[in-house]
């Protein structure tokens, strides 16, 4: 592929290492999203303010809305797009070494990662330049937790391995376990999880782009 939460909430799943968090605002036509990035993932922060900075994303779609799990933006051919044009190829030119940070940062609810090229073509998966993907997700019982356990045991060789903070937000916030261990995870929704909601129930083409272009009009960090 490629909260209304408070910060006591959402900064467990930074590490505890430094408290200031740089905040990105995302203005789009449905709302807007505020982003708090990761310290513990300087390539990712600092390559994510600087696209902002040069006002990269400004006019630029998402993209590509999968109901119950994600919405992703940052394709620069996604600007003015016609309609049916097929998007998801474009970006800067460069990647970004991956920077995982299991068990400490993970999918839940509200994590802002970054999208990247498959296993196959991308073995140390590498992040896309400046595709980002926001997770809505869904609910996880720890039976359907336990249930994943052995298939992202898999995908991570071993790493990834549920706890109880996992089990817990999983189960209360909802998100994408799957994902867990295989992207970067470099930021956090701390307000506007009410336009996440809005825009991942967009209908959309057989494509997963919304009908109705869902536009990032400016990113500013404040």
């Amino acid at each position: 592929m490629f909260l209304f939460f408070l910060y006591s909430v959402i900064m467990p799943c930074f590490s505890q290492g430094e408290k200031e968090h740089s905040v990105v605002r995302l203005e789009t036509n449905m709302g807007v999203i505020r982003i708090a990035l990761n310290n513990d993932t300087p390539k990712h922060r600092d390559n994510f303010l600087k696209l902002v900075a040069e006002g990269y994303y400004d006019g630029l779609l998402f993209h590509r809305v999968i109901k119950d799990y994600i919405i992703q933006a940052g394709d620069p051919d996604s600007k003015d797009a016609p309609r049916g044009k097929e998007l998801g190829e474009g970006g800067p030119g460069y990647t970004l070494p991956a920077e995982i940070g299991w068990p400490y940062s993970y999918h839940m609810r509200g994590a802002v990662a970054m999208a990247r090229e498959p296993d196959e073509v991308n073995p140390q998966r590498r992040s896309h330049g400046s595709q980002f993907y926001i997770v809505w997700g869904k609910y996880y019982t720890p039976t359907a937790l336990q249930n994943m356990q052995p298939y992202v045991l898999e995908q991570t060789g071993g790493i990834v391995k549920f706890n109880y903070e996992h089990y817990n937000n999983y189960e209360q916030y909802g998100g994408a376990p799957n994902l867990d261990g295989q992207y970067t995870v470099f930021g956090e929704v701390i307000e506007g999880l009410s336009v996440v909601k809005k825009i991942q129930k967009c209908k959309t083409d057989s494509m997963d782009r919304p009908l109705n272009n869902v536009v990032i009009l400016r990113a500013v960090k404040e």
